[in-house]
């Protein structure tokens, strides 16, 4: 449903043309980073009013809304906006609550990417190999050694919450120090990949790639003489970026453009999201072998498709 809005110009009021009313549910942290006021002036010229959902009020008994944009975690949200997916089907909302869902678990999120037949299509795309650990640190080592895991390994916590713990991620080089490390957890071989990361931007069908400095390859020398557990750096930000940076062409190429569509389309329908991005690496020496590290849920993208 849209709505028009008046611009009195002093001879009366004249009719501007209906809007598309976008109703977003964010975070605070989310929002300042969302809608900054050259989006807002942008979407205003494109037709697009952006109102402030209540949700201390029932949601039914606002808008009306062509969308439903949103970012709150917690079953009670989830319900609501389920329940007003299911009552209002002729209001767009981005996204499903049960999809966002899948993107909450380390494990769950990458399971669509392995079942992918990305094989030869202008490259090959899979996941590290990885296993999950829930409980009893001391086991461990021997688990690892189990499932034929080889490090070092990149240690990441199992839910992905919001929190800023579960964005703390750890590099570990020796086996003795794998016990020291706190389940739930997803262990995930790490692939060297010339500290190079392809952040993969998915909004509807647009797609946008940027690159941002990552972890340095590790050689077994290297790993030999620094034995332990390493915290990693918050190496995808955007203070991290690299489009600019004087780099090696074959380490700075962009993955092959059919493969980023066939690859964004393909989780677009599996993953039932509209709105996500991907981490990419390419693995060190090749230059068509690559591997999805992480899916994050409506990331904060805006500031690189203004740049588009």
């Amino acid at each position: 449903m849209r709505i028009k809005g008046k611009n009195f110009d002093g001879e009366g009021g004249e009719e501007e043309e209906q809007k598309l009313v976008v109703g977003y549910a964010l975070t605070l942290k989310k929002k300042k980073s969302f809608l900054q006021p050259e989006f807002e002036r942008l979407a205003c010229k494109k037709g697009i009013l952006f109102v402030a959902i209540d949700v201390n009020l029932p949601l039914s008994d606002q808008g009306p809304f062509d969308i439903i944009l949103h970012k709150l975690l917690g079953k009670e949200w989830s319900d609501i906006v389920e329940d007003y997916r299911q009552t209002h089907p002729e209001v767009t909302v981005i996204d499903p609550p049960y999809a966002i869902q899948q993107l909450h678990n380390r494990q769950s999120m990458l399971q669509d990417v392995v079942d992918l037949n990305l094989s030869d299509f202008h490259g090959r795309v899979g996941v590290p190999k990885q296993m999950v650990i829930m409980k009893d640190p001391l086991s461990i080592p021997d688990e690892v050694a189990k499932a034929g895991l080889k490090l070092p390994l990149v240690a990441k916590p199992l839910v992905v919450d919001g929190s800023a713990k579960s964005h703390e991620l750890f590099l570990a080089c020796d086996w003795s120090s794998l016990s020291e490390l706190e389940p739930p957890l997803v262990l995930q071989e790490f692939v060297n990949h010339d500290g190079i990361l392809f952040k993969i931007y998915i909004v509807g069908d647009a797609i946008k790639v940027v690159r941002r400095f990552s972890l340095a390859n590790v050689n077994k020398c290297r790993r030999a003489k620094v034995p332990g557990i390493f915290p990693f750096p918050r190496v995808s930000s955007a203070a991290a970026s690299a489009d600019d940076a004087d780099l090696d062409p074959r380490i700075a190429e962009l993955p092959p453009k059919p493969l980023l569509e066939r690859l964004s389309k393909e989780l677009r329908h599996r993953l039932g999201l509209r709105l996500f991005n991907i981490d990419m690496i390419r693995e060190h020496g090749t230059r068509d072998i690559f591997y999805v590290i992480d899916i994050n849920y409506f990331p904060d993208f805006l500031l690189t498709f203004k740049k588009k």
